[in-house]
């Protein structure tokens, strides 16, 4: 089996919410075959990236992007070691103070291809993860801008490449069974 075979397929399956992912899904399969770690972001400017967005019965968080000040989901580098998936996990809890799971199997939910800091690119992996409705402690040193929104609310915060994907997030969220999101 290829490196990253897993992550190949499921990238393929996933139904893109606009043209933008559909471009980003696209190259993130391609970044996927080059020859070096496509994790490491000190092996090129291109480089795979984790996030998450974290749901529950409170509605998902979103927190101020201390470098970009901008209202985003929670997440950053993958470590050495780590898959994009314990990355989310971790990311979220650096950033929120929550300590988030995933759904079982772990759901790719969206990739987007953006600018990163020191000229980079991030080809971002963002997942769905769940957790307890309770107040967020970020880590000293991350935003203190940390909150929870309704759907409607987080939409008309976030940066608006996220609109559709709140949108999309809220569809998905609201099909799934009320306690998975009590925590």
């Amino acid at each position: 089996m290829t490196p990253f075979a897993d992550l190949r397929a499921d990238l393929a399956l996933m139904t893109p919410v606009n043209e933008r992912e559909r471009v980003a899904i696209a190259r993130t399969i391609d970044r996927l075959g080059w020859c070096d770690d496509p994790f490491d972001e000190h092996a090129n400017i291109e480089h795979l990236t984790s996030s998450a967005f974290v749901v529950s019965s409170r509605g998902v968080v979103l927190h101020l992007h201390r470098r970009m000040g901008i209202w985003v989901q929670p997440g950053g580098h993958v470590d050495g070691g780590e898959t994009s998936e314990t990355a989310a996990l971790r990311e979220t809890f650096e950033e929120t103070g929550l300590v988030a799971h995933h759904r079982c199997p772990p759901e790719l939910f969206h990739v987007d291809v953006h600018p990163g800091p020191h000229g980079h690119l991030h080809h971002d992996l963002r997942y769905v993860v769940l957790a307890p409705p309770l107040e967020p402690t970020p880590a000293p040193g991350e935003s203190p801008e940390v909150f929870w929104f309704d759907f409607g609310a987080a939409q008309a915060r976030c940066e608006p490449d996220l609109r559709p994907v709140i949108e999309k997030l809220r569809q998905r969220v609201a099909a799934w069974d009320v306690k998975e999101l009590l925590g």
